[in-house]
């Protein structure tokens, strides 16, 4: 799916929601993209754990655009989607959604692919299984 669909709506499995707090925010009361970042790679590694059978790191991230501020109090809800699974790593498009209340329609904030690599117990690359 790309930012510029027309009537986009979220595709993968939902993987993490979260409010978007003050603590969270600049003195305008909008999130911090390296906050909303965070939350991706949370939901990412989520579902990059469940293909790897354990333990991932994120090696890459690729490109962000974002479409909205979010404002505090809004509900995000991140998305995930396999794109990609090799030996030992997992490419991920991940969607980042808001509510502003619990009446109003999601909208898209940005999406973004995250790469993940599984690793074993020494943090050493292992096979995916």
């Amino acid at each position: 799916m790309s930012m510029l669909d027309e009537d986009p709506t979220p595709i993968g499995a939902l993987m993490l929601q979260t409010l978007a707090m003050p603590a969270d925010t600049n003195p305008n009361g909008d999130v911090y993209a390296g906050w909303l970042m965070s939350q991706m790679d949370l939901a990412g590694s989520i579902f990059a754990q469940d293909i790897a059978n354990g333990r991932v790191t994120t090696v890459a991230v690729g490109s962000m655009v974002f479409l909205r501020p979010v404002s505090v109090g809004a509900t995000i809800s991140c998305y995930a989607e396999e794109v990609e699974v090799g030996r030992s790593s997992i490419r991920t498009l991940v969607e980042v959604w808001l509510q502003e209340s619990i009446s109003a329609v999601p909208e898209k904030v940005t999406e973004g692919e995250f790469v993940f690599v599984a690793i074993d117990d020494n943090g050493r690359t292992r096979p995916i299984k």
